[in-house]
Protein backbone atom coordinates (compact mmCIF):
# COMPACT_ATOMS: atom_id res chain seq x y z
CA UNK A 1 0.00 0.00 0.00
CA UNK A 2 1.33 3.68 -1.26
CA UNK A 3 0.79 5.93 1.07
CA UNK A 4 1.14 9.86 -0.27
CA UNK A 5 0.69 13.03 1.73
CA UNK A 6 -1.75 15.35 -0.55
CA UNK A 7 -2.34 18.56 2.08
CA UNK A 8 -2.78 20.08 5.36
CA UNK A 9 -6.97 19.91 6.25
CA UNK A 10 -8.17 23.91 5.44
CA UNK A 11 -8.66 24.73 9.57
CA UNK A 12 -9.76 27.81 8.69
CA UNK A 13 -12.57 26.00 6.54
CA UNK A 14 -14.42 25.39 9.91
CA UNK A 15 -15.36 29.05 10.15
CA UNK A 16 -17.46 28.39 7.59
CA UNK A 17 -19.66 26.26 9.27
CA UNK A 18 -23.18 26.85 11.21
CA UNK A 19 -24.08 29.13 13.22
CA UNK A 20 -20.79 31.24 12.87
CA UNK A 21 -21.61 31.24 8.91
CA UNK A 22 -25.57 30.56 7.96
CA UNK A 23 -26.15 27.86 5.08
CA UNK A 24 -29.07 27.33 4.02
CA UNK A 25 -27.98 23.73 2.44
CA UNK A 26 -28.23 21.86 5.41
CA UNK A 27 -24.79 19.99 3.98
CA UNK A 28 -22.63 22.92 5.02
CA UNK A 29 -21.57 24.11 1.19
CA UNK A 30 -19.61 26.72 2.06
CA UNK A 31 -17.37 24.42 4.17
CA UNK A 32 -17.40 21.52 1.86
CA UNK A 33 -15.90 23.97 -0.88
CA UNK A 34 -13.15 25.53 1.23
CA UNK A 35 -12.22 22.06 2.58
CA UNK A 36 -12.11 20.42 -1.00
CA UNK A 37 -9.57 22.69 -2.63
CA UNK A 38 -6.78 21.23 -0.69
CA UNK A 39 -7.52 17.87 -2.62
CA UNK A 40 -6.83 19.53 -6.15
CA UNK A 41 -2.96 18.47 -6.32
CA UNK A 42 -0.33 16.62 -8.60
CA UNK A 43 0.84 13.56 -6.40
CA UNK A 44 4.96 14.03 -6.21
CA UNK A 45 5.41 10.98 -8.57
CA UNK A 46 2.03 10.01 -9.41
CA UNK A 47 -1.38 11.10 -10.82
CA UNK A 48 -2.91 14.58 -10.47
CA UNK A 49 -5.91 14.70 -7.66
CA UNK A 50 -9.30 16.63 -8.04
CA UNK A 51 -12.41 16.96 -6.08
CA UNK A 52 -14.99 19.09 -6.46
CA UNK A 53 -18.68 19.35 -5.99
CA UNK A 54 -21.86 19.22 -8.22
CA UNK A 55 -24.70 20.16 -5.91
CA UNK A 56 -25.24 17.53 -3.31
CA UNK A 57 -22.43 15.33 -5.14
CA UNK A 58 -18.50 14.97 -4.59
CA UNK A 59 -16.37 14.04 -7.60
CA UNK A 60 -12.89 12.06 -6.49
CA UNK A 61 -10.73 11.92 -9.45
CA UNK A 62 -7.27 10.52 -9.38
CA UNK A 63 -5.52 10.18 -12.57
CA UNK A 64 -7.94 8.52 -14.96
CA UNK A 65 -10.07 6.82 -11.87
CA UNK A 66 -13.04 8.61 -10.80
CA UNK A 67 -15.93 7.96 -8.26
CA UNK A 68 -18.58 10.08 -6.88
CA UNK A 69 -20.77 10.21 -4.11
CA UNK A 70 -23.90 12.14 -2.87
CA UNK A 71 -23.65 14.21 0.27
CA UNK A 72 -26.16 12.09 2.45
CA UNK A 73 -27.45 14.80 5.71
CA UNK A 74 -30.22 11.63 6.13
CA UNK A 75 -27.68 9.10 6.78
CA UNK A 76 -24.31 11.20 7.93
CA UNK A 77 -25.91 14.54 9.08
CA UNK A 78 -26.46 16.79 10.79
CA UNK A 79 -22.72 17.36 11.19
CA UNK A 80 -21.56 18.95 7.86
CA UNK A 81 -17.75 17.45 8.94
CA UNK A 82 -19.12 13.94 8.99
CA UNK A 83 -21.32 14.45 6.09
CA UNK A 84 -18.29 15.47 4.10
CA UNK A 85 -15.96 12.75 4.95
CA UNK A 86 -18.77 9.65 4.57
CA UNK A 87 -18.96 11.49 0.98
CA UNK A 88 -15.17 11.16 0.02
CA UNK A 89 -14.53 7.86 1.57
CA UNK A 90 -17.53 6.43 -1.28
CA UNK A 91 -15.91 8.67 -4.10
CA UNK A 92 -12.62 7.58 -3.26
CA UNK A 93 -13.58 3.91 -2.94
CA UNK A 94 -15.27 4.08 -6.45
CA UNK A 95 -11.88 5.44 -7.81
CA UNK A 96 -10.10 2.81 -5.85
CA UNK A 97 -8.04 4.87 -3.18
CA UNK A 98 -8.22 5.50 0.28
CA UNK A 99 -8.40 9.05 1.92
CA UNK A 100 -7.44 9.29 5.15
CA UNK A 101 -6.84 12.69 7.63
CA UNK A 102 -4.45 12.01 10.27
CA UNK A 103 -3.31 14.99 12.80
CA UNK A 104 -4.71 18.01 10.22
CA UNK A 105 -2.90 16.27 7.30
CA UNK A 106 -4.99 14.58 4.09
CA UNK A 107 -3.08 11.31 3.10
CA UNK A 108 -3.89 9.60 -0.35
CA UNK A 109 -3.76 5.56 0.05
CA UNK A 110 -3.04 3.36 -2.99
CA UNK A 111 -2.09 -0.46 -3.99
CA UNK A 112 -0.50 1.75 -6.86
CA UNK A 113 -0.11 5.55 -8.75
CA UNK A 114 0.39 5.92 -12.40
CA UNK A 115 1.47 9.55 -13.47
Amino acid sequence: MNRHRIADENREAEGLLPPARPDGSGIGVNYTDAWIKALNVEVEDGPRVSCKRKGLKIILQVGDQCGEAIMNRLAHGPDPRDILRHALESAAGQAGVRLLVEGGVIYLETERLEP
